[in-house]
């Protein structure tokens, strides 16, 4: 390092932990690869630009990094984490400590279905048959969960993961459709097929090419064929499992149809599209598009639920979307909230609750530009409101360590 770069105060950072706002100045131990200009972190391509040149590390200047970057204090990066635990150590309500717990259990069982379904994947790329009975023992789990607190495990499924995406997404169409289909007052019996169905629902992408599947940019026409080809998978490693009851194969083969019949793979229209059906197609579209992706960023509920009332009432059933941002609600649990007073925060507990007033787990100051202590809001009680939802995506900073 030169002299005036020492006099600086840098930060060795991984570039798994770069946030928007960083100011890097250099790439750590490398002979060959080095910033061409050093500067701000202003966009999220600049970042993965670094990861697919698989750099490891950065050196970030926090006296020039922007507030809210995390970095510019003294004490660096672990202020974050320091923060971002201070309001779990708070004395707390009997509330919030069943809360706490609960989402605890959620995290085990959340970690444990993406554990299933990776094996499940695994023995559909080998050409194995699907075992249904370790699948439906989870969907039970799945299932007594959400009866137990709906939104210890959307708070949980909240915090995602690109590179996990394909996991994540079958865990969250699973919990949804059984939050949507308790919400329509399905029976047991049909909320187990549903979440059956929705564990398996993209089994046929384990076949498809991870250079298409996980291609940042705009697919082509060819490549959009082929991502259609997982539901040819699909039917060809259901074809040989006998016990999985009807409704959770139609759960995995008519997720991708449209009313219209524009849909894949069959082309399906109107009534020849049966309720599982439709509420699948409209769980798989919601979770999709509130994710992360290698191509996007993820969109806020409330942008989410505008697409979906978009699709009606040509390609989607309008009533089962309305009846389902009802289920959801505009400002669900773990979704990100921005109030009055230019705090952002996590919707923590909607339970009983009037939609917009739910408690929110506040941690981020926008008009400061800066980490606050962290504090729960109940807006049942406070003067302040909801101004907006947000994603994550249009933040210049991390909120994942605060979930």
């Amino acid at each position: 390092m030169t002299a005036s770069t020492a006099s600086s105060q840098l930060i060795k950072v991984p570039v798994s932990r770069l946030a928007l706002g960083m100011y890097v100045t250099d790439v750590d131990q490398s002979k060959v690869l080095t910033v061409v200009t050093a500067g701000l972190l202003r966009r999220r391509e600049a970042i993965s630009r670094l990861k697919r040149s698989n750099i490891k590390f950065v050196w970030v200047d926090a006296n020039k990094s922007l507030p809210g970057s995390g970095l510019n204090n003294q004490a660096g990066s672990r202020s974050l984490h320091r923060v971002a635990q201070q309001g779990l150590k708070a004395p707390n309500s009997t509330r919030r400590q069943t809360l706490l717990c609960r989402q605890k259990k959620a995290r085990h069982l959340v970690t444990e279905a993406k554990g299933m379904i990776r094996k499940v994947l695994g023995e559909v790329f080998e050409g194995k048959a699907i075992e249904v009975a370790p699948v439906e023992v989870l969907a039970d789990k799945i299932i007594e969960s959400v009866m137990l607190d709906t939104d210890a495990l959307q708070y949980v499924s909240a915090l995602r993961s690109k590179d996990a995406y394909l996991l994540e997404h079958s865990v969250n169409v699973a919990v949804l459709l059984v939050t949507f289909g308790r919400h329509l007052d399905l029976p047991a019996t049909t909320l187990r097929q549903l979440a059956v169905g929705g564990i398996l629902h993209d089994i046929g992408k384990i076949r498809i090419d991870n250079r298409i599947l996980h291609k940042p940019g705009r697919l082509t026409p060819q490549e959009y064929e082929q991502i259609k080809q997982h539901q040819a998978f699909a039917m060809d490693a259901l074809a040989n499992s006998t016990q999985l009851h009807p409704v959770s194969k139609e759960v995995c083969l008519m997720h991708h149809e449209k009313l219209d019949g524009s849909g894949y793979p069959c082309g399906l229209a109107g009534d020849a599209i049966p309720l599982h059906g439709r509420i699948s197609n409209i769980c798989d579209i919601y979770d999709a598009l509130t994710a992360d992706r290698c191509y996007k960023e993820a969109m806020s509920p409330a942008a989410a639920f505008k697409v979906l009332l978009g699709m009606t009432p040509d390609q989607l059933d309008q009533q089962l979307v309305y009846e389902f941002i009802r289920c959801v609600g505009v400002y669900p649990v773990g979704s990100l909230v921005q109030l009055t007073d230019g705090r952002v925060g996590i919707v923590w507990d909607a339970c009983g609750r009037e939609v917009r007033q739910p408690v929110v787990k506040c941690f981020y100051s926008l008009k400061q530009q800066h980490y606050t202590e962290v504090s729960f809001v109940d807006l049942q009680r406070s003067p302040l409101e909801i101004e907006r939802g947000i994603s994550a995506g249009s933040l210049t900073f991390d909120p994942s360590a605060f979930f």
